[in-house]
């Protein structure tokens, strides 16, 4: 009887994993079978009770917050979009202040990550009048409403433009605008990539003035990209500036709305102007410069009440190495203060920060404060999100700002966002593991969830067709220190059978890989490797987030150092492992991470097999000098510093297969670093493979170019490792 039920035991197990769906590329990056369901177009209105979403048919109806059975009210009907007898179709919409116009996008075209130009149109809710914003002056880019709603103001061209939406009358604030020369309004390549910005004007709270920055481009050398579409293929160039090169001249400046005036405001001393932020209930602007190093940090008050505009320093941060710059920046209503956050006490955290100078701590312990969500101004309560539990997780809290009465709103495991109402009075709450896809709920503020809003079932009952591994959570030691990693087995793992190890890794500055969080198409591709009976791995190495200050900044100087020192240290501890083949043992990274898995291969010869290197950088000296200067300093100041650690020059010691993989229009980290690597390579005389798409930018998306990319990279695993 006991070797009958054996033998129905294992024609069970063997029944199960044959029938258990095997996951295909095709599945992930063509039919997207695992993508997750979003909550989009959740607009919170003024009421701070309900909102506003946009149906298939592109109509924008108005539903209660706290009612589920509302069946919504439409404020504007698809139908009535026409312009011309054709109808348009909206990417994006802003209601004015008291809601009874809309600012609508449509046309959306990204010119770089951030940044994008589009066709806007004015739409009046009572009398259905529809308008484009300006026929002259289109594309336009950034435009929004002013405070009062009586205005609209917007970019073209590199000019920064007014309407008059009771006359009709469009000014233009600059003429000076001109590409590759100067720039009004909004920021440069290296501003947009670096400091994440993209809009560089302010409007001040009386609706009558406009702050904004001015960049003047001329000393910035050119970087020329080639498009391959026509018989002649056509050459691309924008400024670009290289490690050590020439910054745009950056500088502060004022307008008058109603007369055009434009007043210079006077900084002494800095190198970037990082932020500007104008207060929402007086006329005063706070603005931020840093200094070349990035290492010296100040906070300038603005009047704008002044005939003659000064910026007064009210607070400053210096550091031995540099200075985070975040969106942690909130202004008070008691107009006499701010709140921010900084890793000067050893992790980040919350302060305020007077006008006057005085300075009291919020929130404090051995964590990371990530960002802020909201204030509530009339309560004194600041959302935000940290990383207290872990370093892997992330969760959602509320503190009065004196520091008192702190409370954890998402107390379950994994990672939570959260998005708020206007008024704080609710918030949709995301939350996923790493296991799990994410589910959004409609919370208040105090946390009590009052409905689900997606659970994604429909992705979860599809997952369930596979027999998926869980990601397991581990630590790894490399010299003295513990890493966070994790794993996925094969789902039949056997500890008695060795296995073929694929790392996935990231490992730069401002970047985690390993979170307790839903990992999309890429946590599917590492799935499938898994069926295919590997071993997927992956580990934060020194200088990535959440672990303090220390950590974070412990690569100062020499970018790739460390971090390719745990990367080897942490794949020979896992070749030690009895399941682990340490001769079949591979790495693959996209951008910084192609840089750690060309230092893998090269210096890390002996112990990985093979590597795959997307969009890598090289050498530093042909990246951009925010980032790279950031944590490097210039070339000048710190040689060795580039030059130890290039994987450029150290393509001698490779052993293993090695393939390159770039978009040849990567405004980000050029085409440039795999030909000078191929370069190296063969003057080495070391064989590698190398694909190159044509026109394609860092993310290498667009058509059937992901599913041929991750077929690509498959086919050389399954052949390498």
């Amino acid at each position: 009887m006991m070797i009958k039920k054996t033998l129905l035991l294992s024609i069970f197990f063997i029944s199960f994993f044959s029938f258990s769906q095997q996951i295909t590329v095709e599945d992930i990056w063509k039919s997207y079978k695992f993508l997750s369901k979003r909550v989009k177009g959740f607009r919170s209105m003024n009421d701070g009770v309900s909102y506003t979403k946009m149906s298939a048919d592109q109509s924008i109806i108005k539903y209660s917050i706290t009612n589920p059975k509302d069946k919504g009210v439409v404020l504007i009907k698809g139908s009535d979009l026409i312009i011309d007898n054709q109808p348009i179709l909206i990417d994006d919409y802003q209601f004015n202040k008291d809601e009874t116009k809309v600012l609508l996008l449509s046309n959306q075209e990204y010119i770089y990550r951030r940044s994008y130009s589009a066709d806007y149109y004015l739409y009046d809710i009572n009398s259905k009048k529809l308008v484009p914003l300006d026929g002259s002056h289109s594309p336009q880019t950034l435009a929004e409403y002013s405070p009062d709603g009586k205005k609209v103001s917007y970019v073209y061209k590199n000019d920064l433009y007014v309407k008059d939406l009771k006359t009709g009358k469009i000014r233009a604030i600059t003429e000076d605008g001109k590409r590759n020369k100067v720039i009004n309004g909004t920021t440069d390549w290296v501003y947009e990539e670096e400091f994440g910005i993209t809009k560089a004007y302010e409007w001040s709270y009386d609706s009558e003035y406009i702050a904004f920055l001015k960049f003047n481009e001329n000393k910035v050398k050119k970087f020329s990209m080639t498009y391959y579409n026509d018989l002649y293929p056509k050459s691309y160039k924008f400024k670009y500036p290289k490690a050590g090169e020439d910054n745009s001249k950056v500088s502060l400046h004022i307008a008058s709305v109603n007369c055009s005036k434009i007043k210079k405001v006077e900084i002494n001393d800095y190198e970037y102007l990082p932020r500007l932020k104008c207060s929402d209930n007086k006329n005063e602007l706070v603005i931020l410069s840093l200094n070349r190093h990035q290492n010296h940090l100040n906070y300038h008050l603005v009047d704008f009440s002044e005939k003659k505009y000064k910026s007064k320093i009210f607070h400053e941060e210096k550091s031995d190495t540099y200075v985070e710059i975040d969106n942690n920046l909130l202004i008070l209503n008691d107009g006499k203060s701010i709140l921010r956050t900084s890793e000067k006490n050893g992790y980040n955290h919350i302060y305020k920060v007077s006008f006057s100078g005085e300075e009291n701590q919020i929130t404090n312990g051995n964590w990371d404060v990530i960002e802020f969500l909201g204030i509530d101004d009339d309560n004194k309560f600041l959302y935000y999100s940290s990383a207290e539990n872990s370093p892997i997780s992330k969760s959602i809290y509320k503190v009065n700002i004196t520091g008192s009465e702190k409370q954890l709103l998402s107390p379950m495991k994994g990672y939570s966002n959260a998005s708020f109402t206007k008024g704080m009075k609710c918030f949709v709450l995301t939350h996923s593991n790493a296991n799990k896809p994410p589910v959004y709920s409609l919370c208040l503020n105090n946390g009590k969830e009052l409905r689900k809003l997606e659970s994604n079932d429909r992705l979860n009952k599809k997952l369930s067709e596979y027999n998926l591994s869980k990601r397991e959570f581990i630590k790894i030691k490399s010299d003295t220190t513990l890493l966070n990693a994790w794993m996925i087995k094969p789902s039949n793992f056997d500890p008695n059978k060795k296995y073929p190890v694929f790392m996935t890794v990231y490992g730069g500055p401002g970047h985690n890989e390993v979170t307790d969080s839903w990992g999309g198409m890429k946590y599917m591709f590492y799935q499938l490797l898994a069926q295919k009976g590997y071993i997927v791995f992956s580990v934060d190495p020194r200088g990535t987030m959440y672990r303090g200050e220390a950590f974070k900044k412990s690569t100062y100087l020499q970018l790739g150092k460390l971090e390719t020192e745990d990367i080897i240290n942490t794949a020979i501890s896992l070749s030690t492992l009895p399941y682990v083949d340490k001769n079949r043992i591979g790495i693959q990274g996209w951008s910084y991470g192609g840089f750690m898995s060309s230092l893998a291969i090269t210096k890390g010869a002996d112990v990985f097999c093979s590597a795959i290197a997307v969009a890598p950088v090289t050498n530093w000296r042909y990246y951009d000098n925010i980032y790279t200067e950031r944590f490097m300093r210039t070339p000048k100041e710190n040689p060795l510093g580039y030059d130890n650690n290039s994987p450029i020059n150290f393509v001698d010691k490779m052993k293993g297969r090695y393939l390159l993989i770039h978009g040849s229009a990567d405004d980000n980290v050029h085409f440039q670093n795999t030909m000078e690597m191929v370069n190296a390579l063969v003057k080495a005389d070391k064989q590698f493979d190398l694909f190159v798409y044509p026109n394609k930018d860092h993310g290498i998306y667009g058509g059937n170019t992901r599913n041929h990319l991750f077929k690509l990279m498959l086919d050389f695993i399954l052949d390498s490792i």
